[in-house]
């Protein structure tokens, strides 16, 4: 029984020291895609560009947008943000058109007279005839 005990702590010991050697490579990795001009995000979610990284005292100056400027640890660099894939002419024309109004966010229903408001016998009637349908 107590060998069993020993076995299971050594299991456990080798699975968290694997885990650690797993998390350091990653940040690893991590650090040596880090150079200016890199777009990333912080652990607190801010997103810029690297302009700067200070290695003696681990800071990086990022540029949050044009002028603005914020310098954070360099561990609070938690990924590098992939530039997106370039837009196609093909997939731009196929995307939706976006009206700049708002007509197209609403659609007449069924059986709802689309050229003028209704009156309020016909309001009545059509709350009445919904009403039987439900029941």
């Amino acid at each position: 029984m107590s060998i069993l005990l020993f076995v299971m702590l050594g299991v456990f010991i080798f699975m968290m020291f694997r885990r650690n050697k797993k998390t350091q490579q990653q940040q690893a990795e991590l650090q040596s895609k880090f150079g200016p001009g890199v777009e990333v995000m912080t652990s607190f979610g801010l997103f810029g560009r690297i302009v700067d990284i200070d290695e003696a005292d681990n800071k990086v100056t990022l540029e949050l947008s044009p002028g603005n400027l914020a310098t954070v640890h360099r561990q609070a660099v938690t990924k590098v943000i992939e530039p997106a894939a370039e837009a196609t002419s093909e997939s731009a024309a196929a995307s939706p058109v976006v009206p700049d109004d708002a007509s197209s966010l609403t659609t007449p229903e069924a059986g709802s007279t689309a050229t003028g408001a209704e009156t309020p016998e016909e309001t009545l009637k059509r709350l009445n005839d919904e009403g039987k349908k439900d029941s």
